[in-house]
């Protein structure tokens, strides 16, 4: 089994992470959404080896496998409103196709992990994906694998759904 191991985080990471979740609470508590950030690890199929399958568990299709055997990435944010998820009863690892899942790219994140996390994500024609580069303001946006507008950090984010984050006090 591929074991990911989260890199280090700069104060700054923690800040997007922290703002992301904090802006949802509200939500979370009238049960409208469930969200993890890095304490979720999201399951998927397959392996991480280069071109080889790998695909998020598409949960109407899922055939109950116990969702610790499957393999599993550490997203910095995800979020499902409309989409199933199953969580295992400890509730560290999720299956499903998250309806938003952010990244926030640091200089720990190499190209081969940056590929590899958009390909995943891609898999699901549902899930939509924002990337954010520590080192600017741009939020490199896509739905399954097509590619969308990008975002700007210095407006209010607003994913497909309608639920706002802002974190335009965390622009350069």
């Amino acid at each position: 089994m591929d074991i990911y191991m989260p890199m280090a985080t700069t104060e700054r990471h923690n800040k997007f992470t922290g703002t992301i979740f904090g802006r949802i609470l509200g939500l979370l508590e009238n049960n409208e959404i469930r969200a993890w950030n890095t304490e979720g690890a999201l399951v998927y199929l397959g392996t991480r080896k280069e071109n080889g399958y790998r695909a998020l568990v598409d949960i109407e299709n899922f055939n109950k496998r116990s969702v610790n055997e499957l393999e599993y990435i550490q997203p910095d944010f995800m979020l499902f409103q409309k989409n199933k998820c199953y969580v295992n009863k400890n509730g560290t690892r999720i299956a499903g196709c998250p309806d938003l899942v952010v990244e926030i790219w640091s200089i720990g994140n190499d190209n081969q992990e940056r590929i590899f996390k958009k390909d995943l994500y891609s898999t699901s024609n549902i899930t939509e994906q924002w990337y954010i580069s520590q080192n600017s303001n741009t939020v490199e946006c896509y739905m399954g694998s097509k590619k969308s507008d990008d975002k700007c950090l210095t407006e209010v984010l607003v994913s497909k759904h309608g639920i706002e984050f802002d974190l335009r006090y965390l622009a350069l």
